[in-house]
């Protein structure tokens, strides 16, 4: 009775095997059909970004130094004559890139720096002078007034003794200003130099052509508040008895 029951048992095993093995294979199948859709979501993407307001060297590498920071999977290349990046990574990526470009590439507050020179000789207070350059945030601009005065630095003889020339170079004299700030809140930070020269009346001594320089440099930090005049501080002229102030004010133009 016992190997009958045994026997029933294995027929009702041996009939239910084709459907296990069906069932088995549509999961198989299933399985392998899920995983192209699972690539496809990790392809890699491409995509230029276009730089519209910071377009400078310096700017677009920070850009650059931080998208390779922010996305270390990502290929990335800068194309100056476009202003453009150039972006290979996934869909993820590249949303998070035009995110971080966005956020960026912002334009630059602009100021106009103007800075007042007054002479004063003995206590008396005479006509000030007003320069006044732009500036933008992040940047440096460069100012020169004055004129450039021949040196002779050594003479060469061309066709025989005969034939005597002199090597010249040109010395800037006058007064130089320059100026770098960085924007922050409603003030900004300022860096400046100012350098004023001159040419002394006496000689050197070692030659008849050669001139003595005077010069006087100021170089400094301050904190700006727009509008607000602030006095950087004040140049004693060689030579003479009299001495410059040189205070300098901020205003945003953009």
């Amino acid at each position: 009775m016992k190997t009958d029951e045994s026997q029933t048992s294995i027929s009702n095993y041996a009939k239910l095997l084709p459907g296990l093995a069906l069932t088995l294979a549509l999961f198989t199948q299933g399985a392998y059909a899920q995983q192209p859709a699972e690539s496809n979501s990790n392809a890699s993407s491409y995509q230029t970004l276009y730089l519209t307001n910071l377009t400078s060297q310096h700017d677009a590498n920070d850009i650059q130094t931080d998208l390779r920071n922010m996305l270390p999977q990502a290929k990335l290349f800068y194309v100056p004559s476009q202003s453009a990046l150039s972006i290979r990574g996934s869909a993820e990526d590249i949303s998070l890139a035009q995110k971080i470009v966005s956020d960026l590439d912002r334009n630059k507050k602009i100021y106009r720096l103007t800075y007042t020179i007054t002479d004063i000789d003995n206590g008396k207070r005479l006509a000030p002078q007003h320069f006044s350059i732009i500036v933008a945030s992040g940047s440096k601009t460069d100012l020169k007034q004055g004129s450039k005065v021949p040196l002779v630095t050594g003479t060469y003889t061309e066709n025989g003794p005969a034939s005597q020339n002199s090597q010249v170079q040109y010395q800037d004299i006058g007064l130089e200003i320059e100026a770098s700030l960085n924007a922050y809140l409603d003030g900004v930070r300022l860096q400046t130099k100012l350098a004023e020269s001159s040419v002394a009346e006496e000689k050197s001594g070692v030659g008849p052509q050669d001139p003595i320089f005077r010069q006087t440099t100021f170089e400094g930090t301050a904190t700006l508040a727009p509008g607000k005049p602030l006095v950087l501080g004040s140049l004693d002229i060689p030579g003479t008895t009299r001495r410059q102030e040189v205070e300098v004010v901020s205003e945003a133009v953009r």
